[in-house]
C-alpha cells in the first residue's frame, strides 16, 4: 500500500533510523491521512522500541510532534527530556533494527506478514524494514 507522505525506515534523522518515519506516522494520523491498518499499530512494535530508546513517552513525543517544529527539533526535544544516547548507541539501534527479522526471533513473523502480503515468493526480503518497503511500493 503507498502511503504518500510517509519515509522509508530506512531515513535517517540526525543519523537515527526510523525515527522520522514515526514522526510522519503521527502527522498523518493527526491529519486522518494514515490509513486504518497503522493506526492500531500506533505507539507499538517500532514506534515502542524507539521512544524506549530515547526515554519517552509516546505520548509526550506525539504532542511535541502536533505542536510543531521540525524533525530535527523534535528529536533535539526528545535529547533534552529523554536521553541523548551515544553515536555508539545509535549504531547499534540502527543495526538492530535494520536487521530485525533476520534470523532472530522475529524470523517467523516476518515470513508470516509476507505470506499475508501475498509475497511468500519474494526471496530477497530479509527484515522487516525490506518488508515494509516491499509493502509500500518503494521496491
Amino acid at each position: 500500500m503507498q502511503i504518500p507522505a510517509i519515509r522509508s525506515p530506512h531515513a535517517q534523522t540526525h543519523s537515527l533510523v526510523y525515527f522520522g518515519r514515526m514522526l510522519d506516522k503521527i502527522r498523518l494520523h493527526a491529519q486522518h491521512l494514515l490509513p486504518q491498518d497503522y493506526v492500531a499499530n500506533l505507539g507499538e512494535g517500532f514506534d515502542l522500541r524507539c521512544v524506549n530508546f530515547l526515554h519517552v513517552t509516546y505520548a509526550d513525543l506525539s504532542a511535541q510532534v502536533l505542536a510543531g517544529g521540525s524533525d530535527e527539533q523534535v528529536l533535539e526535544w526528545c535529547f533534552t527530556h529523554g536521553r541523548r544516547p551515544s553515536e555508539e548507541e545509535i549504531e547499534v539501534w540502527n543495526e538492530f533494527l535494520r536487521k530485525r527479522g533476520w534470523n532472530d526471533v522475529a524470523s517467523t513473523r516476518l515470513k508470516e506478514r509476507l505470506a499475508e502480503g501475498g509475497f511468500q515468493d519474494r526471496t530477497d526480503i530479509h527484515t522487516f524494514f525490506d518488508f515494509i518497503d516491499l509493502d509500500e511500493g518503494r521496491r
